[in-house]
């Protein structure tokens, strides 16, 4: 069904001259909101904690950054989970969502994360690229890149160091994830973590519709993780739903593992997972404790975990 979804947006941009497929990766207004409800959120989102998992509001900041990409300057929303006095002694998650929605349907995620290690171990940090949710402007490749980076310089003007950072990409997020640790902006985070990454632009397209065809025909997107992790040499902890339809684990997932020549790699193919259910199908405990285990440094390979 996503194949044929896909073909019928090709054939559109074949019949208009003023569209791109770029348009059509981001889908920032799906379920579209007036205001940010967070853990009071009663749409759509992939996966509900039980309430004995919900934060203190005390600890849930939603606040705004400036985001500057190449002198276009927007405002951007941004949540901080934990307590931000401590962000100068405590380790960090930055979260990079995917193509989808706003931080209201990714808030479940960013609370599993603050959980990781035991209740607000780490301090978590996430944010709506231009377009997504409230925050202003429109998406691009290039400002996602730097709607991520003015998230590390906030995060660097709070005290936070390059040991301390770890970037986590989830699906599109895995681009500026992928991005700014290979070619650091404010800051190098120190770990790695994708879930669900694609290995480039011109691949999902191909994968996507099996034309022999470029993709470069219908869109500008320039976008190659697979190129890009080569750049990487921080730990890297890979995450892939083996029956993910829509982002292959082969072709995609599987390539940018390849590609690491880092320090250390973790690849985590999860069993019956598709695209965005791999914290559930791994319940929220195991999936815990492999990114602690990873953010510490000690994870061992397993029958799960493995270095290949």
């Amino acid at each position: 069904m996503r194949r044929l979804i896909f073909l019928f947006v090709v054939v559109l941009l074949f019949t208009s001259s003023c569209l791109k497929m770029d348009d059509f990766l981001y889908n920032p207004n799906e379920h579209p909101i007036d205001h940010y409800a967070l853990q009071n959120y009663t749409g759509e989102v992939e996966f509900r904690l039980p309430d004995t998992m919900a934060l203190a509001d005390s600890m849930i900041h939603l606040f705004t950054i400036n985001s500057n990409d190449n002198g276009d300057i927007k405002k951007i929303y941004a949540l901080y989970l934990g307590d931000i006095s401590r962000i100068a002694t405590d380790t960090v998650i930055l979260y990079c969502h995917g193509n989808k929605d706003h931080l209201d349907f990714y808030y479940p995620r960013a609370q599993l994360l603050a959980w990781v290690g035991g209740k607000h171990h780490y301090g978590v940090m996430t944010f709506d690229y231009r377009g997504f949710g409230l925050s202003e402007g429109k998406p691009s490749e290039s400002a996602l890149y730097a709607d991520a980076d003015a998230a590390m310089q906030w995060l660097l003007q709070h005290g936070l160091t390059n040991d301390r950072l770890i970037i986590y990409g989830f699906s599109m997020g895995t681009a500026p994830a992928t991005e700014l640790s290979a070619k650091p902006r404010s800051m190098i985070p120190s770990k790695i973590i994708l879930e669900a990454p694609f290995a480039s632009a011109e691949v999902f397209y191909q994968d996507a519709t099996g034309l022999a065809m470029p993709g470069s025909t219908v869109m500008d997107l320039k976008i190659d993780n697979a190129e890009e992790i080569k750049s990487v040499q921080q730990p890297f902890l890979w995450f892939h739903g083996i029956n993910d339809d829509f982002i292959s684990m082969k072709t995609h997932g599987e390539v940018v593992f390849k590609n690491y020549h880092g320090i250390k790699k973790y690849a985590v193919r999860t069993p019956d997972a598709n695209h965005s259910d791999i914290p559930v199908l791994l319940t929220f405990d195991r999936y815990r404790v492999i990114l602690n285990h990873f953010i510490l440094g000690d994870l061992q390979y397993d029958d799960l975990v493995k270095p290949q």
